[in-house]
């Protein structure tokens, strides 16, 4: 059983900062692309951030300069650092990976964790 459990996630007043770190667990080889998504109320989930295990990075546009994502694969974590933080920020953050177990399971790709809400006040 593999879990991605988000953590840090809360109440910030705009213009704060906000760490979030998600954690892989379970029957897990190793990992490819790790990354953040959002979904705020009444829209779809979109990408935030993505890392690959080298470290190249993926930003949306609207959280470039203020957002940086990154990996500790020794730990099989990868935390997203959050500065600058607007209202428009506020949503449930998940954690997504792509992971192999072994060889008869393969790769798992898209897996989510439950998410971690962010709510950024005026």
């Amino acid at each position: 059983q593999v879990q991605l459990v988000e953590s840090g996630g809360g109440l910030v007043q705009a213009g704060g900062s906000l760490r979030l770190s998600c954690a892989a667990s379970g029957s897990i080889f190793s990992i490819n692309t790790m990354g953040w998504y959002r979904q705020a109320p009444g829209k779809q989930r979109e990408l935030v951030a993505t890392i690959t295990p080298i470290g190249n990075t993926n930003y949306a546009d609207s959280v470039k300069g203020r957002f940086t994502i990154s990996r500790d694969n020794a730990k099989n974590t990868v935390y997203l650092q959050m500065n600058s933080l607007k209202t428009e920020d506020t949503a449930v953050y998940y954690c997504n990976a792509d992971y192999y177990s072994d060889y008869s399971s393969g790769w798992t790709k898209d897996y989510w964790g439950k998410g971690t809400l962010v709510t950024v006040s005026s």
